[in-house]
């Protein structure tokens, strides 16, 4: 295998009933922005029933191309089709780059496609950048349980992959200016290759957004010392208009539940304003918050590292600085 055939960053899109995924559009506007570095161009890879309405939208946030491969049995992710579709596009395209966000079903086609292209994987990163010495890709995640960052290259083999967490990547304006090339392909799927039928699909729902585009996040800690402090947090929440989140000490507690946790193990969010209330600010909880545009801590520990990142620290007992704070906004 020579290296130089490979050129390209491709970037699959992941869609959910026509509708694409926001993850996906980070990806793309990191993958313009490593392309721009190397010298390459950007391809959107999307699988579906009916994906050629949404090609503008990819280009329009940095595409250059979009592959769209169509078939009524894609409308719902299925492993086996999704897996071949797409690694056979991979073998044929030889891109340089493979991004794949770290969703649910990122997480389970990512490694079955780089099996198959026989190339390596680096799941979950946090930071991607390019080796300006070799254009090597720089792939940057939690290692150990969250107690160190480690950077990833794949030099011997291509494409080079990583799956990304939602909300790590900056999502810029699209321009809608953009122009480029679009290709869409029915896609040929055997009835052996699909080996599972979806006989019902249950969406859960639930009644208000996620903590990944709250514009306002209240987050406790262990600090707050027990599952009732949370009841000032989300007075607090719902008074500035935001959501409560928590760190992994208080969700281990059993004082909130994980879907609202926010670190390495949890979700990474960007607020305008996070507010840190008893939470030490540990590494694992940090990469989780830092891009916030404003934070605010609050700890009874002067020294915690927590306000190592903060632009507002505030010494004292979360438990009274919260409801304080209240009766002041009142």
């Amino acid at each position: 295998m020579s290296l130089n055939e490979y050129k390209g960053v491709w970037v699959f899109v992941e869609q959910r009933n026509g509708t694409i995924q926001k993850v996906s559009l980070e990806l793309i506007c990191k993958a313009r922005e490593i392309a721009d570095k190397i010298g390459g161009k950007v391809t959107a890879v999307i699988l579906g029933a009916e994906v050629e309405g949404l090609a503008n939208e990819l280009i329009h946030y940095g595409a250059d191309m979009v592959k769209g491969f169509e078939n009524k049995r894609l409308e719902k992710y299925i492993t086996e089709p999704y897996t071949k579709i797409l690694s056979s596009a991979i073998i044929e395209g030889k891109p340089e780059i493979m991004l794949i966000g770290a969703t649910t079903i990122g997480r389970d086609l990512a490694p079955r496609v780089a099996a198959r292209v026989k190339t390596g994987l680096t799941a979950d990163c946090t930071i991607l950048d390019i080796d300006p010495q070799t254009n090597n890709l720089l792939m940057t995640r939690p290692a150990f349980g969250g107690n160190i960052m480690a950077t990833i290259i794949c030099p011997e083999h291509r494409p080079q992959m990583s799956s990304v967490r939602p909300g790590v990547m900056v999502l810029h304006n699209k321009d809608i200016s953009r122009t480029g090339e679009v290709s869409i392909i029915e896609a040929e799927i055997d009835e052996m290759d699909v080996n599972v039928e979806i006989v019902e699909e249950v969406v859960e729902k639930k009644g208000k957004i996620k903590i990944e585009d709250a514009d306002v996040l209240i987050s406790g800690g262990r600090g707050i010392g027990a599952k009732d402090g949370f009841e000032a947090l989300g007075r607090l929440a719902h008074r500035l208009n935001g959501l409560t989140s928590a760190s992994r000490a208080a969700v281990d507690a059993g004082w909130v539940d994980k879907s609202i946790q926010v670190g390495q193990t949890g979700k990474t969010v960007r607020p305008n304003l996070y507010i840190a209330a008893g939470i030490s600010g540990a590494i694992q909880h940090v990469a989780g918050m830092e891009e916030a545009e404003f934070i605010i801590a609050i700890n009874s520990n002067p020294d915690a590292p927590i306000f190592d990142v903060a632009d507002l620290g505030i010494v004292g007992d979360a438990n009274k600085i919260i409801p304080a704070l209240l009766q002041e906004l009142a």
